[in-house]
């Protein structure tokens, strides 16, 4: 097995009016030549958790982070207008939620991350500020959302590597 240290969520970029099924996604991700689908789990708006990559195999979902993660996918992400937006359906809210928790048991040393969590921090401050995401994606605050998740001494500053 891979050695896994985040899990990357993401969001489709899809207005809440635009179905984007774990099909459509998949094909998508084949037309630009891929081998599959490039997350490890695809969550419909209806809570239904869609395996897509095995975790034994790597992900194309992250630039320069996908060796060493597992990505997960939910639909939406857009408001009706196109603008970033937290879609999040609560069945999917709880999908996510049980599907967080089981990773995070699996792999308990494993950061939870947003996709924009992991743009280049420019400035050099130590954090990536909003003004420096390359995209929106997943719209929610993740590190937020899922804290009480995260590996022991993370929040503090002394989790050990």
């Amino acid at each position: 097995m891979r050695r896994i240290t985040l899990i990357v969520l993401h969001c489709s970029a899809t207005r809440t009016t635009q179905p984007y099924t774990f099909r459509q996604c998949k094909a998508d991700h084949l037309k630009r030549g891929w081998t599959d689908i490039g997350y490890h789990y695809y969550i419909t708006r209806d809570g239904q958790v869609h395996e897509g990559r095995p975790l034994w195999k790597v992900g194309a979902h992250c630039k320069d982070h996908n060796r060493h993660s597992i990505g997960i996918c939910y639909e939406g992400g857009l408001d009706a207008t196109g603008e970033p937006c937290d879609t999040r359906t609560k069945a999917q809210r709880q999908s996510l939620r049980a599907l967080l928790e089981r990773l995070s048991s699996q792999f308990p040393s494993a950061i939870i991350m947003g996709h924009r969590d992991l743009s280049p921090d420019s400035d050099g401050n130590g954090r990536v500020d909003p003004d420096e995401w390359i995209k929106q994606c997943p719209c929610f605050d993740v590190l937020l959302d899922y804290a009480d998740l995260e590996p022991a001494g993370l929040l503090d500053g002394t989790l050990e590597d």
